[in-house]
This record gives C-alpha cells, sequence and structure tokens, in this order.
C-alpha cells in the first residue's frame, strides 16, 4: 500500500479516484503543528532551537496517518507546490519518525492542477524534499515569532490599548496611516477650465482651451474664478479653425495571466471581494480541479495549456484574434523556484465552472487567461488643434476609436481610480480638415480642485505592498484580515481609513522602532529569505544578524517608564496633535481653562489630550481630533434643549464621547457617532430624541423604529432587525424603504443577519456541504457554523487558536451526533430520521454578536497576539 499526504480532504478523495486501489490519500487538514504561543518557543541562545506542538484539533488526524504510515510501502508527501507545502510536508515526514512509524521509501511529488493527466504525470516523477524552501519556512516562523512575542510585551505595558504588533503587519498599517497623513495635510488648490462646446457635419465634440495670451496653459494655470471668465470671454469672441489633425495608430497589448496579487486586485476592483475572500474561493475552485494552484508569483503557462487556449480562441473567433505565434511572459518573481505557472483554468473549453461567487471568479480568471493569447487591440488616437485669428489661443479636442478589438473583445483591466477629467479621452471625433471651422454651440468654464491621494483600497493596497516587496502574496489577504480584527483599520465604500490605536501604534513604532517598520528593511528581508529558499543564504545566519539588534532595543524601550515614552510621542506626535493655529496663537494653550498646557497622556483605554491643570480643569480630547476644541471636556455644554431648556452637556466616558440630558435616573444620553462629522445643537436634539418611530407596519400594525445601537444605525420591528448604512438614514429611512429594508434582512436571516456581519473568524467551505464556516460569538459562548450545523466549541479552546481543520473536526463530529437541515452522511445514526427538523436553537446564537474585537485574537503567521 502506497501512503499519499494532502492537505484537503477534498483533494484526498479526487486524488484517490484518480490513483487507484494500491493508494491511500489522507488529508493532514493544513498544518498538523505549530510553535507553541508562549516564551521559549524559539530560543537563540541555544542556536534558534525550535519546539513545535501538535495543534490540539489534531490528535485523531495525525494518528489516523501514523497508523497508515505503519503498514505502507511508500509515503508520498503530495502537499502544495509553494514553500508552506513543502513546510507542511516536512511536519509530517518529522512527526512519523518521532513516532518511529516512517516508511523506508518517502518522496515528495509536486503538481499545480488536480486533473487526472496531471496528478499521474506528477507521481511518476518524485522528488526529495526541498531542504531549501524548509529552511526558508523555519527562518519566517521564527522571524515572526521573535518580533510578535519580543515586541508585543513591550506594547502592552508601554501603550495602552495596544493589541499586537506584526513583521509584515505593521508596515502595511504604516502605509494605510501614512496615507491618511497625506491627506490631512492635503491642500486643495482652485483652477478652472474652459471648454468650447464645437459642432461639425452634425456632430457635437468638446475642445479644451490649452493656450491662453500665448501661454501653454498647465493645470492650475488659470487659478481663479477672474483669470478663467477673462480666458472664457476670449474663447468666445474668437473665430477658431482647425490648424492641425494628427492621427496616431497605436496598440495595446494583453495583459499575462493571473498572479496571486493581480488576482487579488481584480477581484477586489470588479467583483468587490476581499483579499481574503478571493483566496478561499480560489481554493476551492482549485480542490474541485476547475483552476491551477493559485499560490503563485509567475505569469507563464505551460505549453500544453497555451496551445489549449490558442484552440479555444480560434473556435471562439476569426483568425484576426490569434497573433501568429503564442505569447510568452516572463515572471517578476525573484526567487525561480517559487515562480510557478500563472493562475489559469485547466480546461480552456470549459468557460462556466460552478455558480455564485464561484462562478464569478472563475470566468474572471478564464477570460485573464484566454485574452493574454490574443492578438493585440489597434486603436486609432486623434487630436485635432484649433486657433483662433490671433495664433495666441488654442483649444485642443482628443478622441480615439477602437479599429480592431484584439484582447478587448474578451478581457479589460480594471482601474483604482477613475481617471482625471484632464486624461479622458472622447470617443469618436467627426472627420476634420485644416481650415475647417466647426460651429460654436457654446463656452463653459468650469471650477475644480485638486484632489487628495485617495486611500487605499485592497486592490490598490496589495499592489502597492507588492511593488515595495514587502510580505508574499500569498500572505497578504492574512495581514489584511489581521488590521481588520485588531481594529487598528476600517473600512468604508471599501476603503481603508485609519484607527485611532492604528495610528497610535504606527507614531509608537516610528519613534522607538524605526528600523523594523521602514519599508526597505521589510523587503530586504524578503530578499534575504529568498536566498535562504535559493539555496544561497543560512537561515540561522540571517536570525542571528536580526536579533543581535532587535533584542537590544526591545530591552531598552521596555526599561523606559510609560511617561517617558507617553512623553517622546508627544513631542514625536507635536504637529499632528498640534497644528499650528490661525490666529498664531499657541496651539498647546487649554481652550478651556485657557491657562493649562495640552499634552498628551496614556490612560487605560487609551491615549489621549488633557490639559496640565488637571483635576482642577478636566478639559480632555481624542487622540485621533488633531486641533480643535476636543471633546468639551466633562461638562461642555453643546446648547439648551428647545423643549425644556436644560442644558445639553457633552462628555467622555470609558467608551468614548457621549451626550446628556438632564441628571441622575432620569437622565438621557446618547453615544456621539463617528460619521455625524460636527456635533451642533440640531444633531444632539435629534440622537437624545432616539428611538424614531417610522410607523406602522403595513402588514403587521407594529411600530417601525430607527434608532442607534452598540453596533451602530439600526431598524427594528417585531423582534426582526436590518442594519442601516449611516446615522443619518435614522432619521431619513421613510415607510417604504423600511419595509424594504426589513424584509431583505429578514430574507438574509432576520436578526441574526445582522451578526453575520461580524464574524470572529472565516474559514472558507466546508469540505462536505460546501457552506462557508464561521466562528461566531454566542449567548452561551463561542461557535463554529457552516450555515447548516453549529458546533460550540468544546471547553478549554481559545477561539484564537481555532483553525480551519478544527472547524471541519468540529462540525462533522456535532452532525454525526445529530444530523442537522440537508447534512448528508455516509453513515446515518439510529436517530437519522428525527434529522427532518433542524434543532431549535441552531439560530439562536447568531443573535448577540461579541464586539467586533473579540476577533483581535486571531493568529496569524505573520502575527503573534497577546
Amino acid at each position: 500500500m502506497q501512503l499519499v499526504i494532502v492537505e484537503s480532504p477534498a483533494k484526498a478523495k479526487t486524488i484517490e479516484k484518480y490513483l487507484g486501489k494500491d493508494y491511500k490519500v489522507l488529508a493532514s487538514y493544513g498544518h498538523v503543528r505549530d510553535l507553541p504561543p508562549k516564551d521559549g518557543s524559539v530560543r537563540p541562545d541555544e542556536d534558534f532551537a525550535m519546539d513545535w506542538e501538535l495543534y490540539g484539533d489534531k490528535q485523531r488526524q495525525v494518528k489516523a496517518i501514523t497508523d497508515a504510515a505503519k503498514t505502507a510501502d511508500r509515503l508520498i508527501l503530495a502537499t502544495d507546490p509553494d514553500r508552506e507545502g513543502e513546510a507542511i510536508s516536512w511536519h509530517v515526514r518529522e512527526l512519523l519518525a518521532k513516532r518511529k512509524a516512517l516508511p523506508k521509501d518517502v518522496q515528495r511529488v509536486t503538481f499545480n492542477a488536480i486533473t487526472k493527466d496531471t496528478v499521474t504525470t506528477a507521481m511518476q516523477h518524485p522528488r526529495e524534499l526541498d531542504q531549501d524552501l524548509i529552511d526558508a519556512y523555519l527562518a519566517r516562523r521564527a522571524l515572526d515569532y521573535l518580533f510578535g512575542f519580543t515586541l508585543s510585551p513591550v506594547l502592552w505595558r508601554k501603550l495602552p490599548g495596544a493589541k499586537s504588533a506584526g513583521r509584515v503587519q505593521s508596515v502595511a498599517l504604516r502605509l494605510i496611516v501614512e496615507r491618511e497623513r497625506e491627506i490631512e495635510a492635503f491642500k486643495p488648490q482652485e483652477y478652472w477650465q474652459v471648454l468650447a462646446r464645437l459642432e461639425q457635419g452634425g456632430t457635437e465634440f468638446g475642445a479644451r482651451l490649452v493656450k491662453f495670451e500665448g501661454e501653454k496653459l498647465e493645470r492650475l494655470s488659470l487659478g481663479e474664478a477672474g483669470i478663467a471668465a477673462r480666458a472664457k470671454a476670449a474663447v468666445e469672441a474668437g473665430a477658431f479653425k482647425v490648424e492641425e489633425v494628427e492621427t496616431k495608430p497605436t496598440r495595446r497589448h494583453p495583459y499575462p495571466p493571473f498572479t496571486t496579487s493581480t488576482l487579488q486586485q481584480e477581484a477586489a476592483r470588479k467583483l468587490g471581494y476581499s483579499a481574503s475572500h478571493t483566496m478561499r474561493v480560489a481554493q476551492h475552485l482549485y480542490e474541485a480541479g476547475a483552476i491551477t494552484y493559485m499560490r503563485t508569483d509567475g505569469v507563464q503557462m505551460d505549453p500544453s495549456a497555451i496551445s489549449a487556449a490558442r484552440k479555444a480562441i480560434s473556435d471562439r473567433y476569426s483568425g484576426h484574434f490569434l497573433p501568429e505565434k503564442p505569447r510568452h511572459y516572463e515572471t517578476k518573481a525573484k526567487n525561480a523556484q517559487e515562480a510557478h505557472e500563472a493562475i489559469r483554468p485547466t480546461d480552456f473549453a470549459r468557460n462556466t465552472f460552478g455558480s455564485g461567487d464561484e462562478a464569478k471568479l472563475y470566468d474572471l480568471i478564464w477570460k485573464r487567461a484566454l485574452a493574454s493569447q490574443m492578438a493585440s487591440a489597434n486603436i486609432e488616437r486623434t487630436t485635432v488643434t484649433l486657433r483662433d485669428g490671433t495664433g495666441r489661443n488654442e483649444l485642443r479636442a482628443t478622441g480615439q476609436v477602437v479599429k480592431f478589438p484584439g484582447f478587448l473583445a474578451v478581457y479589460e483591466e480594471g482601474r483604482d481610480s477613475k481617471p482625471d477629467a484632464d486624461d479622458e479621452e472622447s470617443g469618436l471625433l467627426p472627420a476634420m480638415a485644416k481650415g475647417d471651422a466647426p460651429v460654436k454651440k457654446g463656452v463653459d468654464a468650469t471650477q475644480h480642485f485638486t484632489q487628495p491621494p485617495p486611500r487605499f483600497s485592497e486592490a490598490s493596497l496589495v499592489k502597492r505592498l507588492e511593488e515595495l516587496g514587502i510580505g508574499r502574496p500569498s500572505t497578504y489577504a492574512a495581514t489584511i484580515q489581521v488590521l481588520k480584527d485588531r481594529s487598528y483599520v476600517r473600512t468604508e465604500k471599501n476603503r481603508f481609513f485609519a484607527e485611532e490605536s492604528g495610528r497610535l501604534l504606527t507614531a509608537f513604532l516610528e519613534r522607538f522602532f524605526p528600523v523594523y517598520v521602514a519599508y526597505d528593511f521589510t523587503a530586504g528581508m524578503e530578499d534575504e529569505l529568498d536566498e535562504v529558499s535559493g539555496g544561497r543564504g543560512a537561515w540561522k545566519a540571517l536570525l542571528e544578524k536580526f536579533w543581535k539588534d532587535f533584542k537590544p532595543k526591545s530591552d531598552e524601550v521596555m526599561e523606559r517608564k510609560p511617561s517617558e515614552v507617553t512623553e517622546a510621542l508627544d513631542e514625536f506626535l507635536s504637529d499632528y496633535l498640534f497644528p499650528p493655529q490661525e490666529d498664531g496663537g499657541d496651539p498647546r494653550k487649554c481652550p478651556k481653562c485657557e491657562a493649562g498646557r495640552l499634552s498628551l497622556r496614556g490612560g487605560r483605554y487609551g491615549a489621549f489630550v488633557a490639559c496640565s491643570n488637571y483635576p482642577e480643569c478636566k478639559f480632555t480630547r481624542k487622540f485621533a481630533q488633531p486641533g480643535g476644541n476636543g471633546e468639551g471636556g466633562e461638562d461642555g455644554e453643546v446648547g439648551k434643549d428647545p423643549a425644556t431648556g436644560e442644558p445639553i452637556t457633552r462628555k467622555v466616558g470609558r467608551f468614548g464621547p457621549y451626550i446628556q440630558l438632564g441628571e441622575g435616573k432620569e437622565a438621557k444620553r446618547s453615544s456621539i457617532p463617528k460619521d455625524i462629522g460636527e456635533l451642533d445643537l440640531d444633531w444632539a436634539v435629534k440622537l437624545l430624541s432616539l428611538p424614531r418611530t417610522v410607523g406602522d407596519h403595513p402588514e403587521s400594525g407594529k411600530p417601525i423604529t430607527a434608532s442607534l445601537g452598540r453596533y451602530g444605525p439600526y431598524l427594528a420591528h417585531d423582534g426582526k432587525y436590518a442594519k442601516l448604512r449611516s446615522t443619518a438614514e435614522i432619521f431619513e429611512t421613510g415607510m417604504n424603504a423600511a419595509v424594504v429594508k426589513l424584509a431583505e434582512a429578514a430574507a438574509g436571516g432576520g436578526r441574526g443577519a445582522r451578526a453575520a456581519a461580524e464574524p470572529l473568524k472565516t474559514f472558507g467551505p466546508h469540505p462536505t456541504s460546501g457552506g462557508e464556516m464561521k466562528l461566531m460569538a454566542g449567548r452561551y459562548g463561542p461557535y463554529v457554523t457552516d450555515g447548516t450545523t453549529n458546533a460550540t466549541l468544546p471547553r478549554g479552546t481559545q477561539p484564537e487558536a481555532l483553525t480551519a481543520e478544527a472547524a471541519v473536526v468540529l462540525i462533522d463530529e456535532k452532525a454525526a451526533k445529530g444530523p442537522s437541515k440537508g447534512k448528508k452522511k455516509a453513515a446515518p445514526k439510529k436517530k437519522a430520521a428525527a434529522g427532518k427538523k433542524a434543532p431549535a436553537k441552531a439560530k439562536a446564537p447568531a443573535k448577540k454578536a461579541a464586539p467586533k474585537k473579540a476577533a483581535a485574537e486571531q493568529v496569524s503567521d505573520e502575527d503573534v497576539p497577546f
């Protein structure tokens, strides 16, 4: 018997079918062991000795592998063809050797697609385990451990509210924070554009003023309304004739097939998927045999795949769409060992696969790969220059037309942002020749302002990380997810906003650990790890070089008093916290007592700005509110309530700022949402009036209310809830919209739908049911669900340590004990008939979601929790 080890049960089932009766294929369910999350797991003083601990939920699976290995003639390690796959194979081999169950014949087999031909061919070409890739894995894992477990205790003691730091995570956070700073520092500049609306041969087109009074216009040349009015008048008065017509043919070449990074970027742009969701769906497509391996830096395709793509093109399009020779692309990956084949369909004849998100992602992959072998697009660009009689004023019209679409007939890459008006080209221009005088239909002068750089989307952040050489594309999804889980960032309309805790952590690291959050350092570390995986570097030498500088620096910061750290951050952040006043006054002067000076303070719930005259003066403001008048102190008055005449005061509590009307038990209170901008009396009165009654539901006759809750704005009706997108919607939503939103929420799971948007952790699809597995916070503790079966975490299990493999085991065990709705089992229990009715409490746990911060306890290879 030959024993084959792969990662997932879905992959095992498919491969065993391909190989036949002489093979037994078992799944390891991912990694089987890891460094224990405690001090001493990596010991630099003992030549970087490392302790490994078997995952608690892997005992049964490892036993099954061990028992099978004892009777096997040959062990074939067929885990994924990347560094993590090599590491899993190494761990399995080491475990079996330790248990004296390792067969004499041990071989490594890799394949990048799960098809019968690919798998059987790979079995005929086994190799030894790649020690260089294993060493690179050991170095990366030790680096992440040493960085996190050394730095995190420093954060907990010196920076209130900080949760953890990671080698790659912290640098990605810095990118988001720096972009936030750029936006805040940006000063918009006014500029005007003058556009003439012209007509030639019955076709209207626009021509922009590009030269005025003999001077070429730059973007900001028309900087105010007065000069813009003069320019408009000159165009209105001038008689413009065509001076020059330039027609220039150009070609656009197709893009290479997807890599991990470009797939994440395009799925974010075109489908709105997060990086983690993209990788989960791609994993499922790979295990189903629909696409090749999805963690790759390579852009080339196998010659047989290129031939299949060219045949698919010739079958679907005329001969003009197929270039004479196949297209070949060169990878930008620095390490050839990791430059696998690009992501492509395993069968180009199959242009659809699956349903839902799987079908959408497959369609994207299929089109991109097919287009990569198609002919270039032929585009004709036309530029028409018009001048008036003086020759001092000039208009320009531009346009383009696609003469032959080529690959554009199948695929066009998305854009992260809309092009500037200056760069946009219109469609086809009317035919014109030198001397023509188009009819002037009108002239417009429009005001514009320069825009700050856009906040990062997942697509643009992944692109920037890859450009800087930070981390590896296969880790980006996990890195981004950690930033969200730690509440260091939030997303609004698919854009990242730095939270207060994220800004403070970044400032701390920039001030005390500048080298280790420098882009060049992190990218250089990746280069060194690539040298190790390529056999050109020693992994322990890399660790020694890192540790000899990092450990003394962390010890030095740990010895500082918390007050010293706060004072250093106060100085480091002075330009941000205390920007210059417009009137030239002292930005640190307390606006309340006017005698004290403001400075940064550290408290139990994080950093804030306070007056030096405390406790006499209780003025405070949030850390993330630079300048301004702060929170108004504990007795700051917003205004008088129009109904009662009582003062409405703005206060700061342990959970943030809030407003209050009245005193004692009868007092009304409301938190202050972040999305309302500046709080004024009108907003205060509105917030204190909640809940608002929208009206009676047309079917039930019961009232629909809108209010502000723990998780934000929402609608409520007869025990059912629907989430609103903003605080403003509480006061703007009418009856029709409210009924629709409640119906949509009910269709998505009723009250549980609100909690479903906030899972503590997601694991991807269940290998059997296909439902997405999530870790949720229920009324009676955390549980995992695949949408049909809910399984409570055993007592003593830490939610942050739960893995996808453990989630599968828990769900399967629960399903075996008592079948749930729609669950299919090979060997049903005696009470299987009872499975027709789902457990009554199957939906109950979703009614109360734990605060999102609970997800902060997740563990990733790039981050170590406290």
